[in-house]
């Protein structure tokens, strides 16, 4: 089964005279839908859109697994166990709430910044806050994260090019850029940025750029 959202469909956000805008792909706050939930571990998927000097403030996180991927721009997050970090395009960042952590995420550059991020549930509550900044993440190198049974995959396809993986029983496909094909043996469909689709027993899935510029895509496969 493939259960296609289009990035109109996604909730709203942020406070835009603050130069945040938001864009959810699950219920988010106000925009409370009992049929949206979540997919696998994943809770949220959350496009963000920072201008300039524009943040978010010090705010509380718990048993969550926070995983997030910059788009442009630059990403300064600190945390309360005393990190500092500059996230930028190609990094890959986890932070795992634990019992609980409190963090900020600001454009501290000059430029606007673009990021997705995602949330996932843990597979046990509770433990130590933990953090990780993967440079430069590869294509080829899924990553795994443990702690909510979920293997997160990369693909850029260039344009004339395809890509074949396989993935669990649940998978998520998130296109950040380009329009991408995504095809199993049950359909197809051509998503385009902020577009997204719910696999289901899809087995093999086929990506292919068909646009004139590159594709890159986020891809969840979840074992349960």
């Amino acid at each position: 089964m493939i259960d296609v959202r289009r990035a109109a469909q996604r909730y709203p956000g942020g406070e835009p005279t603050a130069g945040i805008e938001s864009a959810h792909a699950f219920s988010f706050g106000g925009h409370y839908d009992p049929d949206n939930l979540r997919f696998g571990a994943l809770v949220a998927c959350n496009e963000e859109r920072l201008a300039p000097g524009a943040g978010f403030a010090e705010h509380p996180h718990s048993h969550t697994e926070i995983v997030t991927w910059v788009v442009e721009g630059e990403l300064t997050h600190e945390d309360s166990t005393g990190r500092a970090t500059v996230v930028r395009p190609g990094d890959l960042q986890r932070l795992s709430a634990g019992d609980g952590v409190r963090h900020v995420e600001r454009n501290a550059g000059g430029v606007p910044l673009v990021f997705v991020q995602m949330w996932l549930a843990p597979r046990e509550f509770g433990g130590e806050p933990s953090y990780e900044v993967v440079r430069g993440f590869a294509d080829a190198t899924p990553y795994a994260l443990s702690g909510a049974d979920a293997t997160l995959h990369v693909r850029r396809v260039a344009p004339g090019e395809q890509a074949s993986l396989t993935l669990a029983p649940r998978a998520y496909v998130h296109v950040v850029r380009g329009e991408l094909s995504v095809r199993t043996a049950e359909g197809d469909a051509v998503l385009s940025p902020g577009d997204a689709a719910r696999l289901v027993d899809a087995g093999v899935v086929t990506l292919a750029a068909v646009s004139p510029r590159p594709a890159e895509a986020l891809i969840w496969s979840f074992s349960h």
